[in-house]
């Protein structure tokens, strides 16, 4: 057969669960902690959904030490009985079949979370084992399921049944399904389950799920937490409003049913300059928004605006505020409940349904224009309008700031001369730019690199903390103006991803505290002002390492102390060791080994997964809350940290 014919015969067929296992990221979108955790919620959504739908009021989530987890709810129970048509239970059918469950109609469940077309499945094909109790009819239902490898059919067989639904006649008076389940490490390596995280999911579904009762019990720790809310989302959003004043008394609560779909929102505007909106579809977080979000945005502008007009806060011959306008300082939480959700990805991050833009934009608006009609929130409009008007002129007056301009234009003019060592290279897809800290560090980076394709841009000094600083100030700091000019793409509103000189943008600072808070200020600065930088993968983090061992010509590098006794445990007696207290302690050979050659370096990916917490933590750590800061220093950083290499000398 030609190497350029295509016909069937090219065609690969996965049965069953197999295209889980073989292509995993399209069905939980990654294999790393985020894909780990995934695989759980897909789980704790179909509790949830017995939950919501008014079958069940406890789920309990357990984390076992060898890494398993379980969760258990006291719902109706998968069905046990046989299907008609495929002729087995329907918890084989359940954990089986991709496109198999209870809520491809609205007979079962009104409102689901669950409605993905994957859910338990998925969860079985990426699990070493998982074993399904199913509490009813006074029983209690057992099946076992397993992934391992075929040596005959060479491939891994995933969630494979270890025999049928099994009927154990035990009578404990209980109801609903309990699922228990080891992710496979062949899928995600030495990721585990993270209590911190599964504790903030939980905090969030139990406030939009008020009353049902959610415990957490993490027994590789002893941790223990149970959650119930009675304020629902009022509660939700005050954790999200932070340590920013509320410009007035009570929340703005909105929750009714337009056209079959349930919406709860709650507002807030705070003294913050940005907004956040965390939204939801049937409990789900929808984390690029949707249709949803465009209908609230859209309605919320045009109630606000005839509100000023009828106010007479914006006169005949003045322009509608922006939208703009009204999101700086708002604090939203949005949660809609309807069925036939669709979403757009597998991920479910995003929705499409136009209905709900239609029925939440409606909605918003008749309650809105509702409740200003009420004497009693007069203040909490005004207020709205105050913020509204000063950021409408901030606008305005950022619009004419022909200073910023002549700024901004004479950073792209800077002169690099006797700064940035450039790289040869012209496709930018290949190019990196090491941001390396001192001088000496960068005088070795320079004699590694390969010219062609490697920058180096070594700092004389800390680059300016931009968090306390306006832009105009920002525009003048050396160190700052060398970034911008080098990058190539420009700064804040002018910043155009598409002009970027390198698409690995690669911090490389001492392990040491001054390395830290170079990096902290650097990527500060990169977040405030080149944000597209960061959400397009092309900012780095570069991993030097601390120790250098070596014996009879045998060279190890540790990049940690836990590291740094397992490899000196290897290599036995009279191993020589240097420990590096700064990059430009390295030689030119031993920088490019350990940090720039790409085929040995390790990168760490700088991403955002939560902005909300983001800013929180950059307020923290780069802001004027100074009393926080202390706080949060106290409590994360570790003073008794042993030093395993002085300890190692003392010996």
């Amino acid at each position: 057969m030609k190497k350029n014919e295509y016909n069937a015969k090219n065609l690969t067929v996965l049965e069953g669960l197999e295209a889980v296992r073989v292509r995993p990221g399209m069905y939980i979108g990654t294999t790393s902690e985020p894909g780990l955790h995934h695989i759980l919620w897909e789980i704790i959504d179909n509790s949830v959904d017995e939950a919501a739908n008014g079958y069940a009021n406890k789920i309990i989530i357990t984390l076992f030490k060898d890494g398993s987890a379980s969760v258990e709810d006291n719902g109706r129970g998968i069905p046990t009985d046989i299907h008609p048509e495929k002729n087995v239970s329907g918890v084989e059918l359940v954990f089986t079949q991709l496109h198999a469950g209870g809520k491809f109609n609205n007979e079962n469940y009104e409102y689901s979370g669950g409605l993905h077309g994957v859910g338990a499945s998925v969860t079985n094909a990426l699990s070493k084992w998982l074993t399904v109790e199913v509490y009813k009819n006074e029983t209690t239902y057992k099946m076992e399921f397993e992934s391992y490898y075929d040596k005959t059919a060479k491939k891994v067989l995933s969630g494979i049944p270890k025999g049928p639904l099994e009927n154990t006649g035990v009578n404990n008076h209980k109801k609903g399904t309990k699922v228990h389940f080891l992710p496979d490490s062949l899928v995600f390596g030495e990721h585990t389950f993270n209590y911190e995280t599964i504790v903030s999911r939980l905090a969030e579904i139990a406030c939009l799920n008020k009353n049902i009762q959610f415990v957490i019990h993490d027994e590789r720790t002893g941790k223990k937490k149970s959650f119930k809310s009675e304020d629902g989302i009022v509660e939700f959003l005050k954790s999200v409003e932070g340590n920013h004043t509320p410009l007035y008394e009570k929340p703005i609560k909105l929750n009714g049913t337009y056209d079959g779909i349930n919406i709860d929102i709650a507002i807030m505007h705070t003294t913050r300059t940005d907004e956040v909106l965390k939204s939801y579809v049937n409990n789900i977080p929808t984390k690029s928004g949707g249709k949803h979000e465009e209908g609230f945005h859209s309605a919320l502008t045009k109630v606000l605006n005839e509100y000023a007009r009828r106010s007479k806060i914006l006169k005949e011959k003045d322009s509608n505020f922006l939208g703009d306008d009204f999101k700086e300082g708002l604090n939203v939480i949005l949660s809609i409940k309807m069925s036939e959700a669709q979403f757009e990805g597998q991920t479910k991050d995003r929705l499409g349904s136009q209905s709900a833009k239609v029925a939440v934009e409606n909605f918003v608006i008749e309650a809105l224009t509702s409740l200003m009609k009420d004497k009693k929130m007069a203040s909490t409009f005004q207020a709205i309008m105050k913020k509204a008007q000063l950021a409408s002129s901030v606008r305005k007056a950022a619009k004419k700031a022909k200073e910023l301009a002549r700024a901004t234009k004479e950073v792209d003019n800077f002169n690099l001369v006797g700064k940035l060592a450039a790289c040869s290279g012209r496709k930018p897809e290949l190019n990196e730019l090491f941001i390396v800290e001192g001088d000496s560090a960068g005088g070795s980076a320079k004699q590694a690199r390969v010219r062609q394709t490697q920058a180096i841009l070594p700092l004389r000094g800390k680059p300016l903390n931009v968090e306390k600083k306006k832009y105009e100030q920002i525009l003048q700091n050396e160190e700052i103006k060398t970034i911008i000019s080098a990058i190539g793409a420009g700064a804040g509103a002018k910043f155009d991803i598409e002009e970027i000189k390198y698409h690995k943008v690669i911090i490389l600072s001492d392990a040491d505290q001054d390395g830290a808070h170079i990096r902290a200020i650097l990527l500060t600065f990169f977040y405030r002002y080149m944000p597209d930088l960061i959400k397009n993968g092309h900012v780095y983090i570069g991993m030097p390492p601390l120790y250098k061992l070596e014996k009879k010509g045998e060279i190890e590098y540790a990049y940690d102390d836990s590291e740094y006794l397992i490899k000196k445990e290897k290599l036995g007696k009279n191993v020589l060791v240097q420990r590096y207290k700064g990059l430009g302690e390295m030689n030119p050979s031993q920088l490019w080994e350990t940090t720039m050659n790409p085929e040995t370096r390790m990168l760490m990916r700088v991403v955002v997964e939560d902005e909300s917490d983001l800013e929180n933590l950059i307020g923290i750590l780069m802001g004027d809350r100074i009393e926080e800061r202390k706080a949060y220093i106290s409590s994360n950083a570790n003073f008794n940290k042993e030093d395993a290499f002085l300890k190692e000398i003392e010996r």
